[in-house]
């Protein structure tokens, strides 16, 4: 299951209560873009449009090999799959205050194209620094021990 693209960022600014997997509908010359590594998920997140998820604001670059493509949008919106079942159980949380949906990572399952995402509460800013402190002082601890 190697990893084609993380989200490093999600991590730092969202607190995830609950992690999703689901497929990621692509075509063919973006199968073999993203499976090249040329994606980015920074600044993406997950939209629901008539019961439905998509992909929104995640780049895959234009795979050269495939020839031209004059209407190419390397930032449109991806449909993602999920059971329904699932999908109702996002939204319906999701609509609750100061929730979204974040991707985490994509990667592949075979010769799927998948996408790790999560309902996220958006972390405030002492939050943060507070984060940052704890693992300064526990690197601190880590050296003056091993000293």
């Amino acid at each position: 299951m190697p990893t084609l693209a993380l989200n490093k960022r999600a991590s730092y600014d969202y607190e995830f209560l609950q992690k999703f997997e689901g497929g990621l509908v692509l075509t063919g010359p973006e199968v073999k873009s993203v499976k090249k590594g040329q994606i980015q998920l920074t600044g993406s997140f997950i939209t629901v449009h008539n019961g439905e998820l998509w992909l929104t604001n995640a780049q895959v670059s234009k795979y050269g090999p495939a020839g031209e493509q004059p209407q190419y949008d390397p930032r449109r919106s991806r449909k993602v799959l999920l059971h329904k079942k699932q999908i109702r159980e996002l939204i319906g949380k999701s609509q609750q205050g100061g929730l979204t949906i974040v991707p985490i990572s994509v990667y592949t399952r075979g010769s799927l194209v998948k996408i790790e995402f999560a309902l996220a509460r958006g972390k405030k800013q002492f939050e943060k620094r507070d984060k940052i402190k704890k693992r300064d002082v526990a690197r601190e601890i880590r050296q003056h021990v091993r000293d």
